[in-house]
C-alpha cells in the first residue's frame, strides 16, 4: 500500500485509516457526520494527495487532449479548468478528470487515484501528436479546503486575491510562504472552496498552516467518508461506482461535457447513441422509508421485475433520509416515478428525484 506524505499526520490525529485505490487513507477523524456538517457549515481540510497529476506539453498537447477527452479544449483559456472524461473504443468511460490550461502548450491533468496507470497508458497510446507527457503523481500532493469559510481561511495565507478567482479557474502563486503552488477554485463537495497542488516536501507545513488558520472558523480535518456523503448529496459521480469502462457519458448524464463539434475516441458510437437514445440512465432517488441503499443493490418495479442497480447510496446527513444514484431502464427515470430498492430480500419504496439532493 502507498502512503501520502501526510500519513503520519493522520495517524497522530487519530484518523481511522483504510485501504483506498492502493493507498492507506483516512476515512474519518472525529466522525463522519461531524466532518460532513463542518464542510457544509464552516470548513474541512482533506488530504487528497492520492490523486494523479500529469503534465501534457508541447505543440501537440491540445490536439492530444482534444482527441482523448470528450469536452472541447478550445473553450479553455489560460487559468481555466475543465471537467471532462476519457472514452475507450466502445464509448465507455476510462475516467473522469479535470484539465487545467496553464499556457498554450502546457496543460495540467488531474485523474482519479485508482486510474493513474490506466489513464497514463490510455493517453500515451493515443499520443500520435508528439505531445510531451510527464507523470508527476508521485512528486505532488493535493489538499482540498472546502466549505463556506474556505476562502477566509486560505486568504490568511496567500497574497492571491481569492475573490478574483472564479469557479473552475486557477492561478499559480504563494501559500504560507511557499512559491509555485497551483491554487484552484474547484472541489468535489458542493460547498465551495479551493484545491492546492504542491511538492510533497511542503505537505506537512501546509497542512499545519491551514489547520492553524482554520481553527478560529471551526475547520476540521476530514476523511474519505465525509467526502463521499458530501459528493453524493450534490449528485456528483464517483468513478468505479457511477462511472466505469462499460458506461458511456450519455448514460451517465454527462452529455454536457460531450462535445460533438470535434473528433474524439468513439465519437461515432456516441453520436449513434445520442440519435437513437440510451436504454439506461444514471438516476437519482430518495428512499420513502427509513433504509440505506448501497452499491450493488437491485432496483425493481412494482411487479418485482429488475429495472436497474444502485451505484451509490448513503444516509444523507443533511436530509436524514436514504439517497442514491442508480442506472435504471429509461422508462423509469422520470421524476416522481416510484421504484423499489431490494434490501435484504425486501422491496423498499423509493422515488426518482433530480439531483442535487440538497
Amino acid at each position: 500500500m502507498k502512503r501520502t506524505p501526510l500519513f503520519n499526520k493522520h495517524v497522530s490525529l487519530g484518523a481511522k485509516m483504510v485501504p483506498f485505490a492502493g493507498f492507506e487513507m483516512p476515512v474519518q477523524y472525529s466522525g463522519l457526520t461531524e466532518e460532513h456538517f463542518a464542510v457544509r457549515e464552516k470548513a474541512g481540510l482533506f488530504d487528497v494527495s492520492h490523486m494523479g497529476q500529469f503534465f501534457i506539453e508541447g505543440p501537440g498537447a491540445k490536439d492530444l487532449l482534444q482527441y482523448v477527452a470528450t469536452n472541447n479544449a478550445d473553450a479553455l483559456k489560460d487559468g481555466k479548468a475543465q471537467y471532462t472524461c476519457l472514452t475507450n473504443e466502445n464509448g465507455g468511460i476510462v475516467d473522469d478528470l479535470i484539465v487545467y490550461k496553464i499556457a498554450d502548450e502546457k496543460y495540467f491533468v488531474v485523474v482519479n487515484a485508482s486510474n493513474i496507470d490506466k489513464d497514463w497508458n490510455h493517453i500515451n497510446n493515443h499520443n500520435t501528436f508528439g505531445a510531451i507527457m510527464t507523470n508527476a503523481s508521485d512528486e505532488m500532493s493535493l489538499l482540498a479546503i472546502q466549505g463556506p469559510k474556505a476562502t477566509e481561511i486560505l486568504q490568511k495565507l496567500t497574497p492571491v486575491q481569492l475573490q478574483d478567482l472564479p469557479y473552475y479557474h486557477f492561478t499559480i502563486g504563494e501559500v504560507a510562504g511557499i512559491q509555485d503552488i497551483i491554487i484552484s477554485n474547484t472541489g468535489y463537495t458542493g460547498s465551495g472552496g479551493f484545491e492546492i497542488y504542491f511538492k510533497n516536501e511542503d505537505a506537512e507545513k501546509l497542512w499545519d498552516e491551514l489547520m492553524s488558520a482554520g481553527e478560529e472558523f471551526g475547520m476540521l480535518p476530514c476523511g474519505l467518508g465525509a467526502r463521499d456523503t458530501l459528493r453524493l448529496e450534490k449528485g456528483f459521480c464517483l468513478y468505479g461506482n457511477d462511472l466505469d469502462d462499460n458506461t458511456t457519458p450519455l448514460e451517465a448524464g454527462l452529455g454536457w461535457i460531450t462535445k460533438f463539434d470535434k473528433d474524439f475516441v468513439a465519437k461515432d458510437i456516441l453520436e449513434k447513441q445520442k440519435s437513437e437514445g440510451v436504454t439506461k440512465k444514471l438516476t437519482g432517488f430518495e428512499m420513502q422509508e427509513k433504509a440505506i441503499p448501497r452499491n450493488g443493490y437491485p432496483v425493481v418495479d412494482a411487479e418485482g421485475k429488475t429495472i436497474g442497480k444502485v451505484t451509490s447510496g448513503t444516509m444523507s446527513p443533511m436530509k436524514k433520509t436514504g439517497i442514491g444514484l442508480a442506472y435504471l431502464d429509461t422508462d423509469f427515470t422520470k421524476v416522481g416515478t416510484e421504484i423499489f430498492i431490494q434490501i435484504r430480500n425486501k422491496n423498499i419504496p423509493a422515488q426518482v428525484v433530480k439531483p442535487p439532493f440538497v
